[in-house]
């Protein structure tokens, strides 16, 4: 965690310590664990909504909250009335509105950082490959949409596309990217060093801030991005600019040695600390 984080995550914890403290709430050890889970609970969820539509919805919801108990010493009698009806179907109304934080969050859940050295990684070998056919349809202007799976299962997308469950190679991407090809019209995803599917449709972004120049591809990576951790591979067809993508982060005009380093980093990051040294010696090797 960087250090503006573990400042903010301290900053909460004690909050919530001095509040419980002159409660006249006596405090031990439990006590601890339990605002520590809290805090750390309400921190991942200020992670979750920062920088969203959301936050501005979670304000209006909190000034609700203050109108309705201010009503209630004012006695205003007609307005704490239509309050107390409308409260109870906010519950429903916040499911509706925060539906994507919500399946973000939960999908957070079940990240177990401790299961990522268990499970299957892109090895050199197949980044080799992707890095090799980016930059060769990059230089000949053909368009790509490649996905990498990370912890975050991509089951619905691979189900809608057509199943191919073969290696990853870069006479394969080449010839399912050709624009004679009934496959290149969709992304390609891959699991570990495998190409589970082609033709698989990505939901487009509804971000009304995108630049303007950014085609159905790059939306499709982003929307993508939105909704899980998979890393993302774009070959613009008007540009021949290769793009990555992750985490609703687009990094524009990547040539191969920049590309390879990219993804690198990014796999990296999601590591848990015990394993990275060990992940450095492997791509290296």
């Amino acid at each position: 965690m960087p250090q503006a984080g573990r400042s903010r995550y301290l900053f909460s914890l004690l909050i919530t310590w001095g509040v419980q403290y002159y409660l006249g709430m006596e405090i031990n050890w439990i006590d601890l664990i339990d605002i520590g889970i809290v805090a750390f609970l309400v921190y991942q969820v200020l992670l979750i909504i920062r920088g969203t539509g959301a936050v501005q919805v979670g304000f209006g919801l909190l000034f609700l909250v203050v109108i309705f108990f201010v009503s209630r010493w004012l006695q205003l009698n007609a307005l704490h009335w239509t309050l107390t009806i409308i409260f109870p179907y906010l519950f429903f109304l916040i499911i509706i509105l925060f539906q994507h934080e919500i399946r973000k969050a939960i999908s957070s859940l079940g990240q177990n950082p401790l299961l990522n050295f268990f499970t299957g990684r892109l090895g050199t070998q197949p980044m080799d490959e992707i890095v090799f056919a980016a930059t060769a349809m990059a230089s000949k202007r053909i368009g790509a949409l490649i996905v990498l799976e990370r912890d975050m299962g991509l089951k619905n997308y691979i189900e809608g596309g057509v199943s191919l469950d073969a290696k990853v190679s870069y006479d394969l991407l080449m010839s399912i990217f050709n624009p004679a090809s009934p496959l290149h019209d969709g992304a390609v995803i891959i699991q570990s060093d495998r190409i589970s599917a082609a033709a698989c449709f990505l939901p487009l972004t509804l971000n009304p801030y995108l630049a303007k120049e950014l085609g159905s591809r790059h939306r499709a990576a982003i929307g993508l991005s939105e909704e899980t951790d998979a890393i993302i591979i774009v070959v613009s067809e008007e540009t021949g600019k290769i793009s990555l993508v992750h985490r609703e982060e687009l990094m524009t005009d990547l040539d191969g040695p920049e590309l390879k380093k990219r993804i690198s980093e990014k796999v990296l990051q999601e590591q848990p600390s015990f394993t990275k040294k060990l992940a450095k010696k492997i791509e290296v090797s």
